[in-house]
């Protein structure tokens, strides 16, 4: 069964539930049914308006519910949603400047840019726009973009069934390409992964064993810990282990100025990140030693230090990255 059937078959329910997820996040062809829906529409069995009513109530259901999550978990949802970019902060702070530099008017084309579609609404919220404001803007950004999408397919139905048809009928070379480029993904994942495990000169050490050493009344080095995660993923609130100096990955040139008091043999420096397998710990590391500043990396990071009863603090307000409000 294709993809127009399927909507026919499933009628506004399969309109409905694939608008709905897609507003919340989830990876689906939300143009691709919406095309399919425009053509059904033109065959009689679906009403062109209840497609504009049902989809874009459904999509702004589920932009009101990412509306919400952003403005009550604020860089959690955020993080979360970006977390697999390629610069996950970037992807955070880019997206929230432009979105503040343009306005509520940015509501009107998002659904139009990949990326800026699922991000808008959480990101809404979290600037702290009002909630009519909000509403108004993402109705009417919703009813250009499924008016577009299923009026192309209502307009192009003939030209859309000979297309659906070619593609089943080239399906294994498209099941083909779609493991080829998965083969390529995972590839990718696993360099990556590689390169941020590679630098098997690294030290780390536990964190209970490094809570035990600071408690233990025989030890007369001095220990400094280093916070090396992003500031991307501050917020008011945030915690870092206690008596920790800040060292920003970003601007580690920069950073080495004051960290050259800490570069005695006397001393003792330990990094710590929230990120797996250390990556940005393990990176800093490296390139400090190129420095000939040794350290070692807390393994786990600051989960496992808070799992080690280890004391932690407020992050200092110098240090925490606000987003801009609207409001």
């Amino acid at each position: 069964m294709n993809l127009t059937a399927t909507v026919q078959h499933h009628g506004y329910a399969a309109i409905v539930i694939v608008l709905l997820l897609s507003s919340c996040g989830l990876p689906l062809p939300l143009s691709v049914v919406l095309l399919a829906a425009g053509a059904a529409a033109h065959g009689g069995v679906l009403s062109f308006p209840l497609i504009l009513l049902f989809g874009c109530g459904a999509a702004l259901l589920g932009d009101t519910m990412m509306f919400f999550g952003g403005r009550t978990t604020g860089w959690w949802l955020l993080a979360g949603i970006c977390r697999f970019s390629i610069n996950p902060e970037a992807c955070i702070h880019s997206s929230a400047k432009n979105f503040y530099r343009r306005g509520a008017k940015t509501l009107l084309f998002s659904k139009f840019v990949p990326g800026l579609a699922t991000i808008a609404a959480p990101l809404a919220g979290s600037l702290n726009m009002r909630l009519w404001r909000f509403l108004r803007n993402d109705a009417i950004g919703l009813i250009l973009y499924v008016s577009a999408w299923s009026g192309l397919g209502y307009i192009f139905a003939p030209a859309l069934h000979h297309l659906i048809a070619l593609v089943e009928h080239l399906g294994q070379a498209t099941a083909g390409t779609m493991m080829f480029i998965f083969t390529i993904y995972a590839v990718w994942l696993t360099i990556g992964y590689l390169r941020d495990t590679k630098f098997t000169t690294v030290q780390r050490v536990a964190a209970r064993e490094l809570f035990e050493k600071l408690n233990a009344p025989s030890n007369d080095r001095l220990v400094v810990i280093a916070d090396v995660r992003s500031h991307g993923y501050y917020d008011p609130g945030m915690q870092r282990i206690k008596n920790s100096i800040r060292v920003e990955p970003a601007r580690l040139r920069d950073e080495l100025v004051a960290l050259r008091e800490f570069m005695q043999p006397e001393c003792e420096i330990y990094l710590y990140c929230s990120c797996a397998h250390e990556a940005t710990s393990v990176r800093v590391a490296k390139m400090l030693e190129r420095e000939s500043c040794h350290t070692k990396v807390i393994q786990g990071g600051l989960k496992a230090w808070i799992k080690a009863g280890g004391p932690l603090e407020p992050v200092p307000a110098c240090d925490v990255e606000h987003l801009p409000r609207f409001d």
